[in-house]
This record gives structure tokens, C-alpha cells and sequence, in this order.
């Protein structure tokens, strides 16, 4: 039995019907070259042989009375894999439009609750002789690098697999009682207090430092917060002459509907690092974000709704120690970037997008890394849950809105993978979607090549696709800029030389 913590209960609570918790992912098979077929049964022999390395898997929730405290996971006693693991098939030709329209459906179906928060598809009839798994699970059991801990546990760096170890047979463990869960309760409610001046005291001290923190980018309510907090007189003036009460509206910052649209497409991770190292000082991910800048800023010009400020980014980060590396749950905080989408220059864009991201890690440092983690940790599930119910009904997300959507970087594998003897060509990120955030922007890296997947709201953004088409030829127009860029620095060098 093990409690969840109040980041992974938010994750609960932020569900709506609407809004679901779950993350996913879509990893595509080579199945011409695969060392044995993979049929259903195969794959449920292959995830079942591993079940002791995936605790999750077999891990339900139990809810405290009254919703007093953090529910628990416990061992689901009824537990039964055929359930979570299933096949379908896609009509001819299996194009990745059809597979981009049928993980959209199947992420738009939330999880039942009853059961082990999790589902795998085997997906057959993709062309090119492809297969195609798709798999979610909740984000209250895993963040982005715990999800690797899972991908992790489920794929071999051979096709004739790995040893495993012999897992002892399988018991579902001791179940608390009424009483037992509510005794916990009680002790766990009587030391928030004195959670609450500790994180209180950190965060105080904290924000000295983060007002004056150089290269700190601007960011809606976030400064609101800081400046009240530091000089209240003149960061309200500031705040009404540079209107940073919310991030600006976009077409996709609205309330979203249950439906979704899931488009994806991979870059090579060459082509980026030959733009980082054109221009010194970048990094893979400045790139990776002017990227999503320049191809967020046209598919708004498209739609006639580019605003005049900056959009602004949150970009989610891993706040693990090295003791915590294969833990399971949420340890991740969040930093906040503008993008420069005002900017029509792609050079002046990518320079912009190094500047804000800096600037943006340099805000998150000189806050505690644990804050995420302590303001989820004093609201009852009760509370939480009732507070995300009146939030979607007042649209309160949407009218103040400290930023326009996530994007995620997920560090991947750089080594070639194998499913159950099956060759791993591609793995692709779905993750989630709320009211006031109808785009998410994901990627992930794996053998040479950057795996963006990206969802949206159906009713808000139906051409989702556009969008990655957008980051492909972003990412082309930065390559020859930093081509351009090289040459011009080598012609300066000659010509230094020759003079001299």
C-alpha cells in the first residue's frame, strides 16, 4: 500500500468531462523485420512476464472516507491484464492520419477507476508493414521520467529480449479497514501545520532573489504574485501599464470540449544540433522551442489571432535526486518561458527563445523545488476536487490564465529497442489537455530523431496537423540559416586572415 502524494492526487481531482488525467504514448513497430509475430496474446504474455518490474500495473485506487485525506494505491485483488491490454485494426491504407484519428479517440476515454489506471492497444493494418501500440496511464502514477522507468521495464536493446528475473508468485497485499485509513488520516492532518510555516518560510525567503533575478522574463500572475509581495505600490502600477494579468488570448485558450485531435511527426536530432552549434551558447531545447515559436506564430497568423504580446510557455521540470531516479508518482515542478512568437525574424526569433529560456531557468532556481509538490500537499481531496468543478464552471482558468500551453521535452533513449522481439522505430508522446489550455506541445528523443506529438481540443484547434507541419519547416528554415550563418563566419575568418 502506498499513499499517493497531493501532486499526484491533483492529477485526480483536475478531471472533469471534460479534462482527463491520463498521459499516453504511441511507439511504432517494424514489424517486417520482427523476430516473431506480435499478436495480442504474444503481447499480453510479454507484459505479463513483466508485471513485477511495473508496480502500477497491478495498483488500484482506494479512496479514504469522506475524501479526508490522499487516497492510496493498493494491489487490485480482481486484477485481470486481458482487460488492460487489446487490439484493433485500421481500415486500408493505415495512414498515420488514421492512426493520429484513432489514438485521438481512444485518448478521449477516460480511465475506470476501479481498475489499475491503464490501457495498452495493439494497433494493426498501419501501412509500410508497421504495428502501432498506443498506452496510457494516469499521470497520478507517473511523470514523464517515470513513464521511461515503464517504457523502460517493457522494451530489451535486443530482439531475443533480456533476463528478467523470476518474479515471486503474486499475492495482492493486506487492504486497510475504515478504521485503520481514517486513523492515518488523523495523523496525517495533525502535521500540516507545521508543513504550512515551513513552506510558507521558504517561499518568503525565495522571493527576494526571484524579483531581482537577473534576465527574469515577465510572466503573467506570476509577477502579480512577486511584486505585490516585494514592492506592492509599484508593481501594481507596473502590472497596469504592461497589462501582465494573463498570459494573451489565443484561439486554443478557451474552454475545451471531451474530443481530441492527436498529430505527430519526427525531426531529425542532427539537423538540431547543427542549428546549436551555429550559433554558440544554444542548447537542443532553445532550439526545439523556437521551433514550436515560429510555428505557433504562423498558425495563429493563418487564424488571424496572433496576439501583440508574446506567448507564454510552461515548460514542466524534473526536480528528482539521483536517490529518486526510479521512483514512480510526480516529482516535477514547472518554469515559465515566453515565446518570442511577435518576432517575424527567425534569427532574432532563436536568439530571443536562448534568452527567455535562460532567463526562465534562472526565475525557477530561486524558487524552492518542492513547490509544486508543498501547495498540492495542504488540499484535501474533497476540497480539490470541488475547487476543480467550480473552476470549470466559472471558467476561472480561462479568464485568468497564466500561460497558453505546456511544452514538454521528455528526455528518451538513444540505443535501437525492441517490443517483445519486435524492432522500435519511432515513439511518440500524447499527453494531456485542460480548460483554458486546449494545446499540448510534447517531445520526445529517440535514435537520432525528435518525436513531437501534440494534442488539442477538436472544436478549437481541428487542423492540429497544420501546426506540425509548421515545426518540420521551422526546423528546415533554421538549418539553412545556420548553414547561411557558418559560411559568412568562415568567409569573415578567410578574409581576417588574408588581410593580416
Amino acid at each position: 500500500m502506498q499513499q499517493l502524494t497531493g501532486l499526484d492526487a491533483a492529477f485526480l481531482a483536475m478531471e472533469t468531462r471534460t479534462t482527463y488525467g491520463h498521459i499516453g504514448s504511441v511507439i511504432i513497430l517494424d514489424a517486417a523485420n520482427a523476430k516473431e509475430r506480435l499478436t495480442l496474446d504474444r503481447l499480453i504474455e510479454h507484459t505479463e512476464s513483466r508485471l513485477h518490474l511495473l508496480p502500477p500495473y497491478r495498483r488500484r485506487l482506494l479512496r479514504v472516507p469522506l475524501d479526508l485525506d490522499q487516497p492510496y494505491w493498493i494491489d487490485d485483488e480482481d486484477f485481470d491484464i486481458e482487460f488492460h491490454v487489446r487490439e484493433l485494426a485500421l481500415p486500408k491504407p493505415g495512414s498515420d492520419i488514421q492512426l493520429a484519428d484513432q489514438v485521438a479517440r481512444l485518448h478521449a476515454r477516460p480511465l475506470d477507476r476501479s481498475r489499475p489506471l491503464w490501457e495498452t492497444y495493439l494497433i494493426h493494418g498501419l501501412s509500410g508493414g508497421r504495428l502501432a501500440v498506443y498506452t496510457k496511464i494516469h499521470h497520478s502514477a507517473i511523470d514523464g521520467v517515470s513513464g521511461n522507468e515503464i517504457l523502460t521495464a517493457l522494451l530489451d536493446t535486443s530482439p531475443d529480449g533480456r533476463d528478467v528475473g523470476e518474479p515471486d508468485e503474486w499475492s495482492p497485499g493486506h487492504r486497510p479497514s475504515t478504521p485503520e485509513l481514517l486513523a492515518r488520516s488523523a495523523l496525517s492532518l495533525s502535521a500540516q501545520p507545521v508543513r504550512a510555516v515551513r513552506f510558507a518560510g521558504a517561499l518568503i525567503r525565495s522571493l527576494p532573489s526571484l524579483a531581482t533575478a537577473p534576465g527574469r522574463p515577465r510572466v503573467p500572475v506570476i509577477d502579480r504574485f512577486i511584486l505585490d509581495q516585494v514592492a506592492p505600490r509599484e508593481g501594481s502600477e507596473l502590472l497596469q501599464q504592461s497589462g501582465l494579468l494573463r498570459a494573451p488570448k489565443t484561439p486554443f485558450n478557451r474552454p475545451i470540449t471531451p474530443h481530441r485531435r492527436w498529430s505527430f511527426a519526427s525531426v531529425s536530432l542532427d539537423d538540431v544540433r547543427a542549428v546549436r552549434k551555429a550559433f554558440p551558447g544554444m542548447t537542443v531545447n532553445d532550439v526545439a522551442m523556437a521551433m514550436c515559436a515560429g510555428a505557433l506564430r504562423r498558425y495563429l497568423l493563418d487564424h488571424d489571432a496572433l496576439p501583440d504580446e508574446p506567448l507564454v510557455s510552461a515548460v514542466p521540470v524534473s526536480v528528482r535526486s539521483d536517490e529518486e531516479s526510479s521512483a514512480l508518482g510526480n516529482r516535477v515542478s514547472m518554469m515559465f518561458a515566453p515565446l518570442p512568437t511577435t518576432e517575424p525574424d527567425p534569427a532574432k526569433r532563436l536568439f530571443a527563445t536562448h534568452e527567455s529560456m535562460r532567463g526562465a531557468k534562472e526565475q525557477h532556481q530561486a524558487l524552492p523545488a518542492d513547490l509544486l509538490a508543498d501547495v498540492t500537499q495542504f488540499a484535501m481531496p474533497a476540497v480539490a476536487a470541488r475547487a476543480a468543478q467550480l473552476a470549470a464552471r466559472l471558467r476561472i482558468i480561462e479568464r485568468v490564465n497564466p500561460f497558453n500551453l505546456i511544452i514538454s521535452n521528455v528526455p528518451g533513449p538513444n540505443i535501437k529497442l525492441y517490443l517483445a522481439g519486435t524492432p522500435l522505430l519511432a515513439t511518440y508522446p500524447v499527453s494531456a489537455i485542460t480548460d483554458g489550455q486546449g494545446l499540448n506541445i510534447t517531445l520526445l528523443g529517440y535514435l537520432g530523431q525528435l518525436h513531437f506529438g501534440l494534442l488539442a481540443c477538436r472544436e478549437l484547434m481541428p487542423d492540429v496537423d497544420v501546426l506540425v507541419g509548421y515545426l518540420v519547416e521551422e526546423l528546415d528554415a533554421l538549418v539553412k540559416l545556420s548553414s547561411e550563418w557558418s559560411q559568412s563566419r568562415t568567409s569573415a575568418a578567410v578574409q581576417s586572415g588574408a588581410s593580416s
